[in-house]
Parts: structure tokens; C-alpha cells; sequence
């Protein structure tokens, strides 16, 4: 059980920081990225985050 709270716990940091990440990379004058690569990265990376996240939840409210 301690193991699944420090993972939520792992992801939710994760999860701030590349969006945090991907918010100032954003320029919404040209609705475009800075690095375009590395931005793509950091989208999958936020997108498996919450993922888990979201899983752990309806995990959770399930039991």
C-alpha cells in the first residue's frame, strides 16, 4: 500500500513539472514550441503521468 502511495506521489511531481515544463515552452504568440522534439517528448511523458495517475484513482474509488 506505501508502495502505490509513493508512486502517486512520484507521478504527481512529475506530472507539475512537465507541465509546468511544456507551459513555458509554449509560445502563444506563434501557438507554437520552442523545441518542437523535446516538447513532443515531454507530452508523452505528461500524458503517461496522468495516466497512471487517473488509473490509481478509479483504482481507489473501486475498493
Amino acid at each position: 500500500m506505501e508502495n502505490k502511495k509513493l508512486l502517486s506521489f512520484t507521478f504527481w511531481i512529475v506530472a507539475i513539472i512537465l507541465g509546468v515544463t511544456l507551459f513555458k515552452q509554449f509560445d502563444f504568440k506563434n501557438l507554437k514550441f520552442e523545441k518542437t522534439g523535446l516538447a513532443i517528448v515531454y507530452i508523452i511523458a505528461f500524458l503517461i503521468s496522468v495516466f497512471v495517475l487517473v488509473r490509481n484513482y478509479r483504482n481507489r474509488s473501486e475498493k
